[in-house]
């Protein structure tokens, strides 16, 4: 019974850290709705597409559940998705870009996306110079949005 105890808490602890496989998370200086204004400018700043919005919290409202503020913001620019796609065109599943805002338990807000060489690992291609640069983008964008 004890091993069994054993095996499940193992179980539950790489479930919990495989959900996060990839993910690139940055503290926010600012609450959440700041870092989303923050966010929505710094992309329209660079000249990307922020094609949607989606705010997790108004729909869970909207089925009387309560979630504490989770927005993603999708956005992108041809210049940077397709040499992506040109390495694997699978890679176009993970496109466009996401950068997820969202308040934890204790208050504080992060700023989260998908690390560019893991969504590059995860189709099978390296794709440099590609995943360098829109890495370096994402860590520009994500930096000075969460910083004071």
């Amino acid at each position: 019974m004890k091993n069994l105890i054993v095996v499940c808490v193992f179980c539950a602890v790489s479930s919990a850290a495989n959900a996060a496989d990839g993910l690139i998370a940055v503290k926010s200086a600012y609450s959440a709705a700041e870092t989303g204004t923050r966010l929505a400018a710094a992309i329209e700043a660079r000249k990307l597409t922020l094609f949607a919005r989606v705010d997790h919290a108004a729909g869970a409202k909207k089925i009387d559940k309560t979630l504490r503020p989770t927005e993603v913001f999708i956005f992108g620019n041809p210049n940077g998705g397709t040499p992506l796609m040109e390495c694997a065109q699978s890679i176009g599943i993970d496109l466009p870009l996401k950068m997820l805002v969202w308040q934890e338990a204790d208050g504080s807000v992060m700023l989260g996306y998908n690390d560019p060489a893991w969504l590059a690992k995860r189709h099978g291609t390296t794709c440099e110079p590609a995943v360098g640069n829109i890495a370096k983008a994402l860590d520009g964008i994500a930096k000075g949005v969460a910083a004071p």
